[in-house]
């Protein structure tokens, strides 16, 4: 199987990844990432050989990364020193996932002090997480600058957003480029999602707040922020100022509850399994539980999520919805029939006492939209129906403001004022 190849050393003299090369197999992809001989070595090595440029080591590995993406590899083999390997364990931790599979071969280069001193004052990985934060903070953004839609429902008690899929750095294709989650199973690693979620909250108004996610688990649980946090659940409430709750969505709804009477907010993922099993009212019931709301100043806005244009389920799960209201369930003697999750949230949120004003989703056409169909729209939104398993994440956000923190009033993001033509950002060197 073709695997790509990493010589490394511990600083500009090691000659340690170098030494190992003759073991290198001949299909190999060999890529060399510093050091004069190292670049020696380049340029003798002929077409499966290639010095990686960049200003920092931290560049230089990102570069490598996007070559191995290009190639469609995931075994690196990398061939080092002891202290390179420290440093290369590092970056693998930052720039890779669990997709990749990372085999060190090492050697001490003799005539290098780096290899032979074993009284080295600092740690292999020392600095190596802010050169990467340095590193991606100021690479251009791609798909053009961030872009966050905001519902006219919410007041300005409240910041809050729903992201879209533009202004980040992520350059695989179905991640580009604003992928708000890193996956053990996906190509886009911890530094990046990180520097995405940092250019996010300053252009949402909310850097540096920190941001607190629902750890998904497709279900009904929801955590009162004041108590003890559960490994897993669905949704967040919380009556605190200065921090951040967001729920993550990629076809699954993202909805976001405020109280501005009692100054309590919410956010929550809303999948078919969740919708089913009653996420939505469960938020608001925690609302009312923990924080004294009434159900009648609830407000709920619906984000991006995939429309019963595009969403079809397995005849038997998609009849489940029957049970919510028969309109729910677009056509019933299909063998995947078409099902339209909104319409069973806003259903299930009305009947709990949620008042039809209150909710702001498709179904509203007098103010500007925010619930736009995720697999339509894909120069807007990422969306697992779509892309497949290796999809990206929006968010919505939500976060209750002081009140020095409320802005003045300005225009909106709206998508239907933007161009939807952009061409596909590719992979870059």
């Amino acid at each position: 199987m073709p695997r790509a190849v990493l010589i490394h050393g511990c600083g500009p003299s090691c000659t340690a990844g170098s030494s190992l090369l003759p073991e290198v197999a001949p299909d190999s992809q060999v890529f060399v990432l510093s050091g004069k001989l190292h670049r020696d070595l380049a340029s003798r090595g002929g077409a499966h050989v290639h010095a990686l440029d960049g200003g920092s080591t931290a560049e230089r590995v990102f570069r490598f990364k996007q070559r191995v993406d290009l190639l469609d590899l995931n075994t690196v083999t990398v061939l080092t020193s002891p202290r390179g390997r420290g440093l290369m364990t590092r970056y693998q931790q930052l720039l890779f996932t669990a997709v990749y599979t990372f085999k060190y071969k090492v050697v001490v280069d003799v005539t290098c002090p780096g290899c032979t001193d074993s009284a080295h004052p600092d740690s292999p990985g020392e600095g190596v997480e802010e050169e990467v934060r340095k590193f991606l903070q100021q690479l251009p953004a791609l798909r053009g600058g961030v872009t966050v839609l905001t519902s006219t429902l919410i007041p300005d008690t409240f910041g809050h957003g729903f992201s879209t899929r533009e202004g980040g750095v992520s350059y695989i294709p179905t991640l580009s480029s604003l992928n708000l989650f890193s996956s053990s199973r996906r190509r886009d690693p911890v530094a990046v999602v990180t520097e995405n979620r940092r250019r996010l909250a300053v252009h949402g108004g909310f850097h540096p707040k920190p941001l607190h996610l629902v750890k998904v688990n497709h279900a009904s649980d929801v955590w009162v922020m004041s108590k003890a946090q559960p490994d897993s659940y669905d949704a967040i409430v919380t009556d605190q100022s200065g921090v951040v709750v967001a729920a993550p969505g990629a076809d699954c709804m993202t909805l976001l509850f405020t109280d501005p009477v009692k100054k309590v907010g919410g956010a929550a993922h809303a999948g078919w399994k969740g919708t089913l099993m009653g996420v939505a009212m469960a938020t608001v019931k925690a609302m009312a539980t923990e924080f004294g709301c009434q159900v009648r100043d609830i407000l709920v806005a619906v984000g991006p999520s995939v429309g019963a244009c595009c969403f079809t389920l397995d005849r038997q799960e998609a009849l489940q919805f029957v049970s919510i209201h028969p309109d729910c369930v677009v056509d019933p003697e299909s063998d995947r029939p078409h099902v339209n999750i909104r319409l069973a949230n806003r259903l299930l949120l009305q009947r709990g006492g949620i008042l039809p004003e209150h909710i702001h989703d498709d179904a509203v056409t007098t103010r500007p939209r925010v619930t736009l169909c995720t697999s339509c729209h894909p120069r807007l939104f990422f969306s697992h129906v779509r892309d497949g398993a290796h999809f990206g994440t929006q968010v919505g956000f939500l976060w209750i403001r002081e009140t020095e923190d409320r802005p003045e009033d300005g225009p909106e993001d709206r998508p239907e004022d933007r161009p939807e033509d952009r061409p596909e950002t590719p992979l870059i060197f």
